[in-house]
């Protein structure tokens, strides 16, 4: 699947693609014969372009004859079918000196309302490209924190497992984004070291300044995350440890206090001559020893603060 995009007024259109070049091109999966032809056409690194398709694939910055490669890691759509698992996904981006070749592996939007403004070359709507990935990943953020709050309420009332496997699952994910968030950073200092090399304008210098400034904050923004669910799953397991225990506590008790009043009664069911088995009431003495008893244990569970 492909999109084309041109510049128009300053501001990027998706336009039908023509025999003419598009500013931008992107491709979404592509075809063997969409890969056959960025390759052949455009000269484009065959290990490279299957890089940009693989979501394991750590961030990088290559130079190459006629453009420059660079694979960048963004945030994966959420599904409930993810079960709590925040996934990452690979993004080529291919700069030439008059176009900007993208290949991603899912049909997702790449540009908001504010990218498709000021869009002047294809470098800055690279650079563009990474700032949204950034912003991406503060919004994940934000979804994972509160998800975690969710959670914890949870635990706290809950002696399932379920709940803290979740919160592991959790934990996982942003180890996932420390990492990417971390390569991502790599692959915008090397920008700024080769930006003569690849001829960044002034104000496409100081957009870059800025992006390697919201990659740091975010960055520290998930180590924060991270270290306090690290730093609070031993209590959370706790709770649940201590959670169970009080259940066990109160079946105990509900327990004793049950077979207190059946040893009285088995006591006055034997088959031997026991007291009052010639009483008019001997049946609602019994039966009130019975409560009596419960009352006891009652009372001494209270006082003993059980």
């Amino acid at each position: 699947m492909q999109r084309t995009y041109d510049i128009i007024d300053n501001k990027l259109t998706e336009v039908q693609g023509g025999p003419g070049p598009c500013m931008v091109t992107i491709y979404i999966n592509p075809t063997e014969s969409e890969r056959k032809h960025l390759i052949d056409d455009f000269k484009l690194d065959e290990h490279t372009l299957n890089s940009a398709l693989d979501p394991d694939e750590l961030s990088r910055l290559e130079f190459e004859p006629e453009h420059i490669a660079i694979i960048f890691k963004r945030p994966r759509s959420y599904s409930q079918k993810d079960l709590f698992l925040f996934r990452v996904a690979s993004t080529g981006a291919f700069l030439f000196k008059d176009r900007l070749i993208i290949v991603i592996s899912e049909d997702v939007p790449l540009f908001d309302s504010q990218q498709l403004i000021k869009a002047k070359t294809p470098a800055y709507i690279l650079i563009k490209l990474i700032y949204r990935s950034i912003f991406h990943f503060l919004e994940h953020l934000k979804i994972i924190s509160l998800v975690s709050d969710q959670l914890q309420d949870k635990i706290n009332k809950s002696m399932e497992n379920k709940h803290l496997i979740n919160l592991f699952t959790l934990e996982k994910s942003l180890v996932y984004y420390l990492n990417s968030i971390n390569s991502n950073g790599f692959v915008l200092e090397r920008l700024k070291l080769n930006a003569a090399k690849i001829g960044f304008a002034v104000e496409e210098l100081e957009f870059l300044d800025d992006t390697i400034i919201e990659n740091s904050q975010c960055y520290k923004q998930a180590e924060i995350y991270s270290n306090i669910l690290a730093g609070l799953m031993d209590a959370r397991v706790s709770i649940v440890s201590n959670n169970l225990n009080v259940l066990m506590k109160t079946l105990n008790i509900i327990t004793i206090a049950i077979m207190v009043p059946t040893l009285v009664v088995s006591a006055f069911s034997m088959n031997v001559a026991i007291p009052l088995q010639g009483h008019p009431r001997a049946f609602w003495i019994i039966m009130g020893l019975a409560v009596t008893s419960v009352m006891g244990v009652i009372y001494l569970w209270r006082m003993k603060r059980w």
